[in-house]
């Protein structure tokens, strides 16, 4: 070894000697936790904030230059009450430090914190707790970048059991993350991609929704630009408070781009999975500085509200059709505010039915809904109850429909749907125009209008569920609708053409609409004009009644049988389901028909007694003799009309007529005996002088007809 190796490796023990000796004073003399003091005056001279370092502060020198802190606090903003801004139990950071000292290379080993708890929160008035810390304290320094700044590296970051809270005043919405575990892969400031996975549970209210979530990631860093990238993001979890039952979550992204100087984010588009239903979505960049309100185009693939009800443990309803409620897409342009989920340019397709316009649902309980709707087309009979399940036992009655008061008591919704064409069967509306107010246990439905063959409807329905019993009132006017198409879709007849027109207000109350109508009260009017009743031949049947009176042939029927009107009118007071009606009116081509009676709403039946009045030799009338027309001319006919609603028997009254016959035959009897038609049998009196036959009986001049009907009734008593 040469004299110059000899002092240069002498120099080098010398240098490693006086090195070990001074990190070992160092560790033996100096305690890091002298210093705790001025390091808390130190952030609060920088924030204004109090920092209390409760655990021991320990320091290594080599191979590692590490720190390692205990338990340590930093106070909140002013204003933002005593709990802390950020505590945690245990932080610790390790320098390499012989690249420090020879190449200015921060060598960092993987940094870890432990038991962090954040406290982040938006007061009333819109500020936060975070700004101050963010704050350049000398805004008027320039910005320069230090090209002599050392090369940083970190091997990792792991995050142990942390808790972020996140708590908003001014929506009262309150975001939490607990138990949140993260690794980071190797960082370093020349920004190449770092992998990340965390756990954590998560807590938002007031929704009430909860759950444990697991990510991962790829991180990408800007220090410089503010900008943190997230690639290809995957979470995984369950939620709870969605559904009854804990749910799937499945979210997917390309990226996500955050900007931290703006507090601005932008995602790319996403794909969500949630209750067996796939959201995809393309939202805007959107600001995360106070409430995260996104918006953005939504998509909703295929689902079936059958299987989400389930999933719900919502008992799906029975429907006539056992496909109905089996596929929903929706496509939506969606804003999320303060208050409600707005969807704009919605497009909505249940079943084979399409809707489009513009929802809004409310983010708190006591929002309300509100819509504005335009449908294609839609087959009602598809949802409502199947015809088996509405049989009641053997007895083949149909059982009452409840009236919804547990969900009229819920909703609370206001809108407008408009629907083109809508079916219940054979009755075809179209032009369907439907308001909707709800709140408060409250519904009304006005305006109501639509085209109902040939004519029109309107109608204002409300049903007031507030109270115990439900009150349903309705007033609804129909205007010259095809009575052969109403009576088809109805009741399966097509015993009459016309039109009619007209109207009832009505108000009943009940659990159910058989209840409601048995106590209906109101009026009601209606006219049917130019029409016929096929079936029933008025004129018929008066011949007919008449040959059984006289005992004649019964006259031949003219087929078919039908009887044309002009019109028939009626109006009527409604009490306990019935109708009383005094005025009815039918105006036939050779009759007058008038009379009164009623119709029971509840069991769909009428009972009626009228009087006819034929028009005196009417030019309808053929083949009739002047006898058999004299004889209609002449009475006044009582007829009935009974039966179900929809198919009533109207017939002359035989009964009334048989006792108008045995009356008019005793009358007569009666008046021939005391006007004298047997007195030319009875002897003339003492002194009287008999009548000279074939001339009339002499009358007293002062003594008229009326007077002898009076005086022959005392005889005919006093016998």
């Amino acid at each position: 070894m040469s004299r110059i190796t000899k002092i240069f490796a002498g120099l080098v023990l010398a240098l490693v000697t006086f090195f070990i000796m001074g990190a070992a004073y160092f560790l033996l003399f100096f305690d890091a936790n002298d210093f705790r003091d001025e390091i808390a005056s130190a952030v609060s001279e920088k924030t204004g904030r109090e920092l209390l370092i409760e655990g021991d502060v320990s320091l290594a020198i080599f191979p590692w230059f590490a720190i390692e802190v205990g338990p340590t606090t930093l106070g909140n903003a002013p204003g933002f009450g005593d709990e802390p801004f950020a505590r945690f139990d245990r932080a610790k950071l390790s320098i390499r430090l012989l690249p420090m000292l020879l190449r200015q290379e921060i060598a960092i080993d993987t940094a870890e914190l432990e038991a962090l708890t954040l406290n982040l929160g938006v007061d009333a008035r819109g500020r936060n707790n975070w700004d101050d810390l963010l704050a350049d304290k000398d805004p008027d320094k320039a910005e320069t970048q230090d090209e002599s700044a050392a090369a940083i590296e970190i091997s990792g970051v792991n995050v142990i059991d942390t808790t972020i809270t996140y708590s908003d005043k001014q929506s009262g919405e309150t975001y939490s993350l607990r138990q949140m575990t993260m690794q980071l892969g190797r960082l370093s400031d020349e920004g190449q991609p770092v992998p990340a996975r965390g756990s954590f549970l998560f807590d938002m209210q007031p929704d009430a929704i909860s759950g444990n979530i697991e990510l991962d990631t790829v991180m990408s860093f800007d220090l410089d630009e503010g900008l943190v990238l997230l690639d290809g993001l995957k979470i995984d979890g369950v939620i709870e408070g969605i559904a009854t039952s804990p749910t799937r979550l499945e979210f997917e992204t390309p990226g996500i781009e955050v900007r931290t100087k703006e507090e601005m984010a932008t995602v790319q588009p996403l794909e969500v999975r949630i209750l067996g239903i796939d959201i995809k979505a393309d939202l805007e960049p959107f600001s995360y500085a106070g409430s995260v309100l996104p918006k953005g185009k939504v998509q909703i693939d295929a689902f079936s509200p059958r299987s989400l009800m389930t999933l719900l443990d919502v008992k799906a309803p029975e429907t006539a059709d056992p496909g109905a409620l089996s596929r929903v897409i929706i496509d939506a342009n969606a804003t999320v505010t303060t208050k409600a989920i707005q969807l704009s340019n919605l497009t909505v397709k249940l079943d084979d039915t399409t809707l489009t316009g513009s929802l809004s649902a409310p983010r708190s309980r006591s929002g309300n809904f509100a819509f504005n709707l335009d449908a294609d087309r839609i087959d009602l009979a598809r949802y409502m109850e199947p015809l088996e399940a509405a049989a009641e036992g053997n007895a083949g009655e149909t059982v009452p429909v409840e009236i919804p008061a547990d969900l009229i008591r819920a909703i609370n919704a206001r809108g407008d749907l408009r629907i083109k064409t809508a079916s219940l069967g054979e009755m075809i509306f179209n032009n369907v125009v439907l308001g909707l107010n709800a709140a408060n246990g409250r519904l009304r439905l006005n305006p109501l209008s639509a085209n109902l063959f040939g004519g029109s409807y309107s109608g204002d329905v409300r049903i007031d569920a507030s109270g115990a019993t439900p009150v349903l009132a309705v007033n609804e006017n129909v205007q010259d609708v095809r009575l052969a198409d109403l009576a088809q879709a109805m009741f399966k007849k097509k015993n009459i053409t016309g039109t009619i027109s007209g109207g009832f207000n009505l108000t009943g109350r009940g659990n159910d609409m058989g209840a409601v109508q048995k106590s209906l009260a109101g009026n009601m009017s209606f006219t049917l004009s130019d029409g016929a009743y096929e079936g029933t031949d008025i004129w018929y049947e008066l011949r007919r009644a008449r040959a059984l009176l006289k005992g004649g042939a019964a006259p031949k029927p003219t087929l078919p049988a039908r009887t044309a009107f002009s019109s028939v009118s009626a109006t009527g007071v409604v009490t306990d389901g019935v109708m009383r009606n005094d005025d009815l009116v039918a105006e036939l081509p050779f009759m007058r028909l008038s009379g009164s009676g009623n119709v029971d709403l509840a069991a769909g039946s009428v009972n009626y007694s009228l009087i006819a009045r034929v028009l005196e030799r009417p030019d309808a009338l053929e083949n009739i003799s002047e006898e058999e027309l004299d004889d209609f001319t002449e009475a006044v006919i009582p007829m009935k009309i009974t039966g179900p609603l929809s198919s009533p028997s109207v017939k002359p009254d035989i009964e009334k007529l048989l006792k108008k016959q045995v009356e008019k035959e005793i009358k007569d009897r009666l008046l021939d005996r005391l006007l004298g038609g047997d007195k030319a049998k009875t002897p003339p009196a003492e002194g009287e002088q008999p009548p000279v036959e074939g001339e009339p009986e002499a009358v007293p001049e002062e003594e008229s007809v009326e007077d002898q009907l009076k005086d022959k009734l005392k005889d005919l008593f006093k016998k």
